[in-house]
């Protein structure tokens, strides 16, 4: 029998959704943004959660990010409603709960693996990318883990599986920093923030959805 007579149906199960999306106009909202963190920065010490040195607001920037914080999330909240069903497949109606936090990393700062409890949907969106997205030798990346884990390199780790998302298995996947991009993830997927290494301060607003 001649293998290439053979057709064989793929079923791409458990995928992870991964959404990135680009917003349009944002060069004056990210201005007032940039300007209301760094203000912050001057005026409250960082937390400390997954930050590797940089700064981290206090996890309540709903409460201080004012009308521009709102619009942002009012968006965020619409992508996660388009990409949320039911069981059965339906769209459904949800009235998310946000809470929202500030980053800026500076030259060789980072964020190490993490999770975010309580959520279903958790994310990211750039406020400015310091020049990373032009120059990838910059760095600070957002690093998404295979929840799969390891496992399914270790036997063979230089194959992979064919169909869209299979070769990063066992590893993990990037996302370049993009000033106006909205990421979103499910709150259960590890990930982290690589080293930025470029001479500006590489600022973003996360963010869970939760009932």
């Amino acid at each position: 029998m001649n293998p290439n007579d053979i057709k064989a149906d793929v079923k791409l199960a458990f995928a992870t959704p991964i959404v990135t999306a680009e917003l349009a106009a944002v060069a004056a909202r990210n201005a007032e943004l940039k300007a209301l963190i760094l203000a912050r920065s001057q005026s409250h010490p960082s937390t400390q959660a997954s930050n590797l040195g940089g700064w981290q607001s206090d996890w309540n920037m709903e409460q201080w990010g004012g009308p521009v914080l709102g619009l942002l999330l009012t968006a965020v909240k619409s992508i996660a409603t388009n990409m949320t069903r039911t069981r059965q497949g339906k769209p459904v109606t949800v009235e998310w709960r946000a809470n929202a936090w500030a980053n800026i990393n500076r030259a060789g700062q980072s964020n190490e693996f993490h999770i975010h409890p309580a959520s279903l949907w958790s994310g990211t969106y750039y406020v400015d990318d310091a020049g990373a997205a032009d120059d990838p030798a910059q760095g600070g990346e957002l690093e998404l883990l295979d929840p799969r884990g390891a496992a399914p390199a270790m036997y063979a780790p230089l194959l992979a599986f064919a169909g869209p998302g299979g070769l990063a298995v066992g590893a993990t996947e990037t996302i370049r920093p993009k000033a106006g991009r909205v990421v979103l993830f499910p709150a259960w997927l590890y990930h982290q923030v690589r080293p930025y290494r470029g001479p500006g301060e590489r600022i973003s607003i996360a963010f869970n959805l939760s009932l």
